[in-house]
């Protein structure tokens, strides 16, 4: 099995997370499973909604890639899920959001789910996206880091002082979520789900912590093992149809008219 691992970080400028992220999910991947990482440049950065929709355009392009390249599945590593209809439409291999798998692995372990984020300026995308899951009503609490990628460079790079203080702080973050009634906490972004990755029974007080790392990878090969067994895959009517063939070559044409021969700024 071979899984595309669709980062919006860019692996030039987070070199330490990408080797971490890597090493771990191939790590943690069954027998027979090799995940390959691939980022965007410019990575999501000046955090906003044109960001993500920058990025969402450039993570479908990439995908559409995978498939022809016989990859078996591919993951949204962006815990916001920015473009994740629009990419199951345009390829016929499983396609696994971190945040849609995250938000319904938190449902099934308790009633009221906290989000840590990263970035204060996800809060209002994140009630977004529990609202398209269907699980407004579930997440009752989202705080924010407000950290840049950047900020987790020594946690990735061993320094364990770093990692452990960032850890505190997430927890930190957490309890007066857990303290109002939150039964599961959600690191919403795959940076701190890697940051907690060597955590075992991590709890703030009786609330679980959600690796999404994890549960986004072993729902990836699940989908592929389920799509193998029994063909189970989207709606393809109105809910999710197929994107056609001219749909597709329009959308990439688009992208090669406005691409350009110099490289992108840093």
């Amino acid at each position: 099995m071979r899984i595309w691992w669709q980062s919006f970080i860019d692996a030039q400028s987070n070199p330490d997370y990408m080797a971490r992220l890597s090493a771990y999910l191939n790590e943690i991947a069954s027998p027979g499973t090799e995940v390959l990482l691939r980022g965007i440049s410019p990575p999501d950065r000046d955090f906003s909604r044109l960001s993500e929709f920058r990025c969402a355009i450039q993570a479908i392009d990439q995908a559409l890639d995978a498939e022809a390249e016989g990859f078996d599945a591919v993951v949204l590593g962006h815990f916001q899920d920015p473009g994740l209809m629009e990419l199951k439409s345009a390829v016929s291999i499983p396609v696994i959001g971190v945040g849609e798998a995250s938000l319904h692995m938190a449902a099934q372990l308790g009633r009221q789910i906290g989000l840590v984020t990263l970035d204060q300026t996800f809060r209002h995308l994140h009630h977004e996206q529990a609202d398209l899951y269907g699980l407004g009503g579930r997440v009752t609490h989202i705080a924010a880091l407000n950290l840049a990628p950047q900020d987790f460079a020594g946690a990735f790079r061993g320094d364990s002082a770093a990692r452990d203080s960032m850890i505190a702080a997430l927890q930190g973050i957490a309890a007066p979520m857990v303290a109002a009634g939150c039964d599961v906490v959600v690191p919403a972004g795959v940076l701190p789900g890697l940051l907690i990755s060597a955590e075992k029974g991590l709890c703030v007080d009786h609330a679980p912590v959600v690796n999404c790392v994890a549960v986004a990878l072993l729902h990836a090969e699940m989908q592929v093992r389920l799509h193998r067994i029994s063909g189970l895959g989207p709606n393809r009517g109105a809910f999710c149809a197929h994107a056609g063939q001219q749909a597709i070559a329009d959308f990439r044409a688009l992208l090669v008219r406005h691409a350009t021969a110099k490289e992108p700024p840093q």
